[in-house]
């Protein structure tokens, strides 16, 4: 399969795989072969200091961290395929069969687009919807230098330091109760924190209506999350005005880019804390 029919199988900018059992290395290098690079792209100096991502993830598979998701830029440049920007969403099994679980989130790259990134997440199960935490939770960055390997694998833990954090954050925000007002308020600076200081093509209203029943409610939480999903995974039908103002309809795109990903799900969730502390003071 060419690299254009990929991108077209899982999204115009990225494909990936995910699923509820760890993914093996088949799976992984069928849909995500940068992690199986074995060297660095040409571009790279003789002081990069060069660890494929496929040898972190056996080394966390040791210390009982699996993967469930991974996706693969597809650069413009097809001689940078195999060495394309890439994210890995790991999580111990014991989180399965629980409503939401904390994930450790790698992204990284062997062409010098990106140092090895670790992030705090979170998925919910009932719609596979998988949340980044946001700014006031820990952010480790790993040049490509020096012991990478262990760097990283502390790094993980260091993240992990964060998840009873991050679940108590969820469980307050699971607490707050908020008004039709409040939820189109959180749905507009959403959409702010979406399309920048361009006219959102969506309204606060079509980003907070839940895509399923379980997802209806009033809680931060479940608001939050069903913004979230509108915001990130697209396909809502909206409209917008020309350069010659004429209304153009149109349907809202997901985000497939991994730096897009990772900045907007982390604004979205320190705008749902921002939320929190004025309903709760």
């Amino acid at each position: 399969m060419s690299i254009h029919q990929l991108a077209t199988r899982f999204g115009r900018n990225a494909h990936q795989i995910s699923g509820r059992e760890p993914l093996d290395n088949e799976a992984l290098y069928r849909h995500v072969p940068s992690i199986f690079a074995r060297e660095a792209h040409d571009s790279r100096s003789e002081r990069y200091v060069y660890v494929p991502t496929i040898d972190i993830v056996e080394g966390l598979r040791r210390e009982g961290w699996f993967p469930f998701f991974a996706v693969q830029s597809v650069p413009r440049d097809g001689n940078r395929h195999g060495h394309a920007k890439h994210m890995l969403r790991l999580r111990r099994e014991d989180g399965i069969g629980k409503p939401e679980a904390a994930e450790a989130i790698i992204v990284n790259s062997h062409d010098g687009t990106s140092a090895f990134q670790l992030f705090a997440g979170m998925l919910r199960f009932v719609c596979t919807n998988s949340m980044i935490a946001g700014e006031r939770f820990e952010e480790v960055r790993v040049p490509h230098k020096g012991n990478i390997e262990h760097d990283i694998i502390e790094g993980v833990y260091t993240v992990a330091e964060d998840f009873p954090r991050l679940i108590d954050a969820s469980e307050m925000m699971k607490g707050v109760r908020l008004s039709e007002d409040e939820q189109r308020l959180l749905g507009e600076v959403s959409l702010v924190a979406r399309y920048g200081e361009d006219k959102s093509p969506l309204t606060p209203e079509q980003i907070i209506e839940p895509r399923r029943y379980e997802d209806r409610g009033d809680s931060l939480w479940t608001t939050f999350n069903v913004i979230q999903e509108n915001v990130i995974r697209g396909g809502l039908s909206g409209c917008k005005r020309n350069a010659e103002g004429r209304i153009r309809r149109s349907r809202s795109r997901p985000i497939n880019g991994i730096d897009q990903n990772v900045t907007l799900n982390r604004a979205l969730w320190t705008l749902a804390e921002g939320m929190q502390r004025l309903k709760t003071g």
